[in-house]
């Protein structure tokens, strides 16, 4: 019998009972699991290679053999706080500051992950774990290991800051667990606000990929004659088939082409549960055998991704992969990886050479580098590292050709100059040029897009929307275009999202209702009524959160039926993670839009009790106050909260904005100036600044300040409709007229504003 750890505080039943009675409990929650050693018996090759792999080490109770650390009296010291390691009674411990900010002793119960760092777990009241801040370096001494390191070691965390190891963002049930136990159930009780997080199996074993090994080890005891085929699935829900059957043969350039296009995506979405930047909102068995019905993997946004599509923020594998070619010649993980060891099938080039024909790749003609050099290695130029976890570093599995044009176009980093740090981009785009010729896009067709996108330069939405239209494109690179258009569903972008409706990619079909949504909610509902009965639950409580109000009214029952149906996903997907306050605010945004302050309000407020710092909660309660309270108790809030949180732009606006409503202008204007001060990425918040400052007689200062704000956001179209008009008002029609001719590129069918610039030249005598 496997033995499970279980965090049983709330669980009065539990306690009275013991552990044994605790093990039961674990064992009905996973049904169907059967545990590794089970599969094991039959499976002893795969089971010795998983067992040195990260998997089998992803988690483990902390034993002398686990534990990497020394934990002999180190210390560590950062930011005032003197950390010790140590062990007591064959237990190991920390000495360091708890979430009163006063030094304590910690005792470590599991270790997390062991190459190339170790991080420790921390159990707190509520059946909380955390993940301590302070990790072991477990490579070699040669190579800087050996040591304790601090995964933020240039921010400085203090007891409250949600990113200290005590606090929401460092919480293993929520941020970690699923990815390193297997049929982990999280188990939150909104109404204790604690956790009774249990597991199948510990670490990552046979069945977080295979699904429940019951009915396949009792399809393995029946006699043959009387047994299913293999490939039925032999009693394992999930079959990893797609490789089966399958052959690679090179065309003329040297590179393979495979002999049957890959018809369905089962591995590449099971490994994607883990190894993708996602949202999780379900933990149920049958979930997760679908990635879009447990999982809202983020596409190519800005902070995770560079604009053409290189990593940046943490994403892992999924969305890069996504974007490559390999991934459209029908490429799988395991067409590289062992999915039992975790690594490459052959070492070096020759993972490459499978399908790439060394006698045209694996040489100095294509490389031009030294042979046996890092140089001529093929991850070298097309799957850079980036460090995570300050020394982890990981390949970008976009496997692109390097780009160093776009470095200097746009400052997107490039291979080449990853490793010739000494020399810059237009040295490396010289001598790519000598030895190809102009710069080839590669998979990644969008990057110019994108950056022309991401700035708001003119002609780009235009673009975007054609981008969307034409096929053959990458799906997360057409899903990552509709996002991107989202914020200003016009016309064109409206028909464009329309198209994408029913496309067959579950990314497309919920970036393309993020836009649909915004159509008045006659044509809303009628186009979005059929997804409430799509096959993928993201679609399905998408298209209804996106229904969700005023297009209730106009629903017959059967829609109505349906609608229900999927909103009641949608709300469990936001239960499901009900111990964070975005999840509570997204369900106090519904209820706003349905009319029901009261619960919005309810939800505000858990929301803040979960983080007190988290701002979009606060700013939503402050309204939901405004609108059933008073303007005073909404002002008290945002005063309360603005003293504690100095440093949040949103409520020094909101804050702003409550005194202006008031007619206290002298405060009014200095709580929007510091939102403007503290918020420079936000052109808003100068745009009602400036606004604040022409409507109190200040129209110098008001132009001031959107010059100033147009430096940043130079193709922000609401900053430069009131910088034309406060010029006009000022008499500076030279300006007025060049910031016009900017804002008929941005929108080049705003009639108002070439009759504007007509009558701007007039005057100028032009």
């Amino acid at each position: 019998m496997v033995r499970y750890r279980l965090f049983l505080l709330g669980f009065v039943l539990l306690l009275c009972l013991g552990l044994q009675a605790a093990e039961v409990f674990a064992q009905n929650q996973h049904t169907g699991f059967v545990g590794t050693q089970a599969c094991a018996n039959c499976h002893e090759k795969e089971a010795e290679l998983w067992r040195g792999s990260d998997h089998a080490h992803a988690m483990l109770e902390a034993t002398d053999q686990s534990v990497l650390a020394p934990f002999a009296g180190e210390t560590f010291e950062k930011d005032g706080v003197t950390t010790k390691f140590f062990r007591r009674d064959g237990k190991f411990f920390v000495n360091t500051d708890g979430p009163d900010g006063k030094q304590a002793d910690f005792e470590v119960s599991y270790t997390f992950g062991i190459s190339p760092l170790q991080q420790y777990l921390i159990e707190m009241p509520g059946g909380r774990y955390q993940a301590f801040g302070i990790a072991w370096d477990s490579r070699p001494a040669e190579q800087g290991g050996q040591r304790w390191f601090h995964l933020y070691p240039d921010q400085k965390l203090t007891a409250g800051d949600p990113i200290h190891w005590t606090g929401i963002d460092q919480n293993w049930n929520y941020q970690c667990a699923w990815c390193h136990s297997t049929d982990l159930k999280k188990n939150y009780d909104p109404a204790k606000d604690s956790f009774s997080t249990v597991w199948a199996e510990i670490n990552v074993g046979c069945e977080a990929c295979h699904g429940p090994g019951a009915a396949h080890v009792a399809w393995a005891n029946t006699p043959e004659t009387e047994r299913s085929a293999v490939e039925e699935g032999a009693g394992l829900a999930i079959n990893f088939n797609e490789r089966k059957g399958i052959s690679w043969s090179p065309d003329p350039r040297g590179t393979a082409v495979r002999s049957q296009p890959r018809k369905t995506s089962t591995e590449i979405n099971e490994c994607a549960g883990c190894h993708a930047r996602r949202g999780q909102f379900s933990d149920d068995a049958h979930s997760v055998l679908g990635l879009f019905d447990a999982f809202r993997p983020s596409l190519l946004a800005p902070g995770l991704y560079f604009p053409d599509g290189q990593q940046l923020g943490e994403v892992y594998k999924y969305g890069s992969f996504l974007q490559s070619k390999m991934h459209a010649a029908g490429v799988t993980c395991s067409d590289c990886h062992d999915p039992h060891s975790g690594k490459l099938v052959l070492e070096g080039n020759s993972v490459c050479g499978q399908c790439h024909e060394p006698a045209v790749f694996d040489t100095p003609k294509h490389h031009h580098h030294e042979m046996q050099t890092a140089g001529a290695e093929c991850a070298s130029c097309h799957m850079p590292t980036t460090n995570y976890m300050v020394i982890d570093a990981r390949h970008d599995h976009s496997l692109r050709i390097p780009r160093p044009d776009l470095t200097i176009s746009a400052g997107i980093p490039n291979a080449c100059n990853r490793c010739h740090q000494d020399k810059d981009a237009s040295w490396s785009m010289g001598n790519l040029r000598e030895w190809y010729g102009e710069p080839i896009k590669g998979a990644q067709d969008f990057a110019e897009l994108f950056v022309a996108a991401d700035h708001g330069a003119p002609g780009s939405r235009e673009a975007l929307i054609a981008y969307v239209r034409q096929d053959g494109h990458a799906p997360i690179a057409t899903a990552s275009a509709l996002q991107r258009l989202s914020g200003n569903a016009d016309t064109n972008a409206m028909l464009a999202a329309v198209g994408k409706l029913s496309s067959p990619e579950p990314l497309v079909r919920s970036a393309a209702i993020q836009i649909v949504g915004q159509a008045p909610s006659q044509n809303r509902l009628k186009l979005l009524a059929p997804l409430l009965e799509d096959d993928m639950r993201l679609v399905r409580m998408d298209a209804a959160r996106a229904l969700a109000g005023e297009p209730e009214a106009q629903m017959d029952d059967a829609t109505r039926s349906k609608f229900e149906k999927a909103l009641a996903e949608y709300v469990d997907s936001e239960l499901f993670n009900a111990e964070r306050p975005e999840s509570n605010s997204n369900l106090a945004n519904l209820e706003l839009e349905r009319g029901n302050a009261a619960q919005a309000r309810h939800y505000y407020e858990t929301a803040l009790a979960r983080d007190p710092s988290f701002e979009p909660a606060i700013v939503g309660l402050s309204e939901v106050l405004r609108r059933t309270v008073d303007e005073a108790s909404a002002e008290k809030l945002l005063r309360e909260k603005a003293t504690a949180y100095s440093d949040s732009p949103g409520i020094a606006h909101a804050l702003g904005l409550s005194f202006a409503r008031k007619g206290d202008m002298a405060q009014a204007l200095e709580w929007l100036q510091k939102a403007a001060r503290l918020g420079p990425d936000d052109p808003r918040y100068a745009y009602v600044y400036a606004i604040a400052l022409h409507d109190t007689g200040k129209p110098g200062l008001a132009i001031t300040a959107l010059k100033t704000s147009l430096l940043r956001h130079p193709y922000d179209m609401a900053t430069l409709n009131a910088l034309v008009s406060y010029q006009v008002e000022a008499g500076d029609l030279q300006s007025a007229l060049e910031n016009a001719g900017t804002l008929a590129a941005l929108a080049p069918g705003n009639a108002a504003m070439r009759n504007l610039i007509q009558t701007l030249q007039q005057r100028l005598g032009k």
